[in-house]
């Protein structure tokens, strides 16, 4: 019989076995977790497979019968009438015209908020201030509607009266102005943090130079963090373009190719809001209008995020 090898071998080798059984346990949890993640990667690339598809699909329904040059060209939307006419340019313009009045609000108020919390604001301020401003992104989009119809509106009717005109009660400009609102979070935060991102030895050097704070924050740490300032614009103009429950309160139902804001004006998600509240039978050419909708409303969202990241690569800077 041989001989058993020496207690200290033994021990080594116990050792040695622990140790592998360690590691393969380690990689069997890393390799669970790499494919978890994988599959939640994955799930979201389908998802957005799916819905272009959906997408794509019921709107070749639509154009079986509406030609895309008329859809895409048409000044008249009146899916509900006995003439039915679906251009879209009415749509587009109200969707556009909310939108522009929505960034009139929000990117100048937002800039200036995060000049303020990134440059000026101390510590204990910015702590306090910088979140009960995001509140303001998790208050439901319906009770910024109502906002807009019972709180906003009646006060442009009051000043617009003081100087002659008579707004109505649904208008693109109060839908706008509480769109701008509900978008100032997230410009001024996110600008906040690439501002924030602007290594300090650049506002060491512009104050060496004898350039104030203000000077500084404008003519140095902006133009550094403008990658980060555009992603910020791009996510806010995306955000008003689907905006869906204040334009449908406060806005009105009227598509109309017009500029003036103080008239009503229906957008693209209102009325697919209004098709989906039932009034419309399943897969009749008013059904099937909404994914056309939806399609147009998605490759202009889809074109602001290239645009975005077009951006972001260009003026991107490595600190």
């Amino acid at each position: 019989m041989s001989a058993s090898p020496p207690p200290k071998i033994q021990r080594l080798r116990k050792r040695t076995a622990a140790t592998q059984r360690q590691r393969s346990l380690r990689n069997m949890r890393e390799g669970g977790i790499t494919v978890l993640l994988f599959s939640a990667a994955a799930l979201s690339v389908l998802v957005t497979i799916g819905i272009v598809f959906v997408l794509l699909y019921e709107s070749s329904q639509f154009f079986r019968h509406v030609s895309i040059v008329e859809f895409l060209t048409g000044t008249a939307w009146t899916p509900s009438f006995e003439n039915k006419k679906f251009g879209i340019l009415p749509l587009v313009c109200g969707t556009m015209l909310t939108t522009g009045v929505a960034l009139a609000v929000a990117l100048p108020i937002g800039t200036v908020v995060a000049i303020y919390l990134s440059e000026f604001a101390p510590f204990t301020v910015r702590e306090i201030l910088k979140p009960l401003l995001e509140l303001l992104s998790a208050v439901p989009t319906v009770v910024y509607g109502y906002f807009a119809i019972g709180f906003v509106a009646p006060w442009l009717q009051w000043g617009f009266r003081q100087v002659g005109y008579d707004l109505p009660t649904f208008s693109v400009l109060s839908a706008g102005i509480v769109m701008g609102i509900m978008i100032i979070p997230y410009v001024s935060s996110l600008s906040e943090d690439a501002m924030r991102s602007v290594p300090m030895l650049l506002r060491e050097g512009s104050y060496a130079l004898g350039a104030n704070k203000i000077r500084t924050a404008i003519a140095v740490v902006v133009p550094s963090a403008l990658s980060g300032i555009g992603a910020a614009y791009i996510l806010g103009i995306s955000r008003a373009i689907g905006e869906t429950m204040i334009v449908a309160i406060a806005a009105g139902m009227q598509p109309k190719v017009s500029v003036n804001p103080a008239e009503p004006a229906q957008t693209m998600t209102a009325f697919i809001v209004q098709v989906s509240l039932g009034d419309a039978a399943h897969g009749s050419i008013e059904y099937q209008s909404i994914f056309a909708v939806g399609l147009m409303l998605f490759l202009m969202t889809l074109t602001f995020n290239i645009l975005g990241y077009v951006l972001r690569r260009r003026y991107h800077q490595a600190y």
